[in-house]
């Protein structure tokens, strides 16, 4: 159930889904007002209804269908290529980013519903000597979808303007990473039970499924695993975990001492990577947009910077947060165990690719450095502020050795120390710092 619902969800997202579903109702809309002419005709009261007759319904039905398809198509032409331009920098999944908007998708949908309904209309239109049909109501209702086409246009050119603007693209990202690190994490729980996975030696002689084809594991239905598995009463491992390549006839999933039947049917390959389970596919989308600013032919550090602080925002807001364990029991009994990505996995896709290609620039190197002070400040959890002072000594590391100003390389030693004093103090450190912070801008010393 839960890998079909996650499937329709991502159905919903599709960029044809709402221009889609917008056109079936515009259709409807056609031939339910034709209906209620035919039926009950216009009442002379009604005074906005459309007035004229045969010539001028198809004249203007036909200009509404017409100018309404031909100005969709242009835009959205142009608008593709200027979106295809600024991926060059922003990465491709800005394309991605424009067909999951549903401002983009409402705008395509009215125009294409627009086109539909008059279309449809015009075929109703009749003017033969024995009967004469002009839908008033219809080509009323045409008349103020043409008007709301162009309200639409006028929203749609801001609003991509707007989402092409560097800022709004990282802000967009944040939010998908941060809103799938809130469904992938819970609570923290101080009395909660640590569920232990079996040792390794207790899947030896198990079952072994193969991946009947290659492809990006998209969805995984933990619910319907653990049903099969019970139901079977059997221990199912699985190998893999949304957002991993799956390679034909790899090993994807291991049975004690058998395997439950169907398995593939709760597990789902694709093409390509989806935003949902595969946390990592959001942070990777913020790192690739570091790593392209970064490259020599852009050579942005600030939008690097940028990307920067959002990661500490993300892991900032983990301090009360914590990873399933993946060990499910019934009636304490194993059924299943699943990989789950933990701290230490999604600050490797946070941060080592940016450090990576940014360790020849000081600012980014010295930003980094400031950003993990920061997250240790708020991390409670020991082995998180490991992890921190971790990928701390590696940006030293590779910042020292690429950077051959004096200067730059104080600020660099002056930052890790701060990181230093901030995982031994906690909190004080990052109150002292501050402090001193205003006094150097109340005398008005140069802050680095």
């Amino acid at each position: 159930m839960k890998r079909t619902w996650l499937r329709l969800r991502q159905i919903t997202q599709e960029f044809w889904f709402i221009p889609a579903v917008m056109t079936a109702l515009a259709l409807i809309l056609a031939e339910a007002g034709i209906s209620a002419e035919e039926t009950y005709g216009v009442p002379d009261g009604l005074k906005f209804v459309y007035g004229g007759g045969e010539t001028g319904s198809r004249s203007l039905l036909s200009a509404i269908a017409g100018s309404s398809i031909g100005v969709a198509g242009t835009v959205f032409s142009i608008t593709i290529a200027a979106l295809s331009y600024a991926a060059g920098s922003m990465g491709p999944r800005l394309l991605d980013n424009f067909t999951r908007d549903r401002g983009n998708q409402l705008t395509l949908g009215t125009f294409i519903a627009t086109f539909a309904f008059s279309l449809y209309t015009l075929r109703s239109v009749t003017g033969s000597n024995d009967l004469v049909f002009v839908p008033h109501y219809n080509v009323t209702f045409a008349l103020g979808l043409a008007l709301t086409s162009v309200a639409m246009l006028v929203y749609y050119l801001a609003h991509v303007t707007a989402s092409i603007n560097m800022t709004h693209v990282a802000n967009l990202l944040r939010d998908d990473m941060r809103d799938s690190l809130m469904k992938a994490t819970l609570r923290e729980d101080p009395d909660r039970d640590m569920s232990v996975a079996p040792p390794p030696e207790f899947w030896a002689g198990g079952e072994v499924l193969h991946a009947p084809s290659g492809g990006y594991l998209q969805l995984t239905d933990n619910e319907l695993l653990l049903k099969k598995a019970g139901e079977a009463d059997v221990a199912l491992l699985l190998h893999v975990r949304p957002g991993d390549y799956v390679f034909p006839n790899s090993v994807i999933a291991v049975g004690v001492p058998r395997l439950p039947k169907d398995v593939m049917d709760a597990l789902s390959l694709g093409d390509r990577r989806t935003v949902g389970q595969d946390l990592e596919y959001s942070v990777r989308q913020l790192a690739e947009v570091a790593a392209r600013a970064l490259s020599p032919g852009v050579n942005d550090p600030v939008t690097a910077i940028d990307v920067v602080d959002r990661f500490g925002d993300a892991l900032c807001s983990l301090q009360d947060r914590r990873w399933p364990d993946g060990v499910y029991y019934e009636d304490h009994v194993l059924r299943l165990v699943v990989p789950v990505t933990d701290f230490s996995g999604l600050t490797n896709s946070m941060f080592s690719m940016i450090r990576q290609y940014g360790k020849g620039s000081p600012s980014v190197m010295v930003r980094m450095l400031e950003v993990f002070g920061t997250t240790a400040s708020c991390l409670k959890d020991d082995e998180r502020r490991a992890v921190i002072r971790w990928h701390a000594e590696l940006v030293r590391e590779d910042a020292l050795a690429n950077t051959p100003n004096s200067a730059d390389r104080a600020d660099v030693e002056d930052r890790y120390r701060k990181v230093l004093d901030t995982l031994a103090n906690g909190e004080d450190a990052e109150v002292r710092e501050a402090a001193r912070h205003a006094v150097r801008q109340a005398q008005g010393e140069r802050v680095n």
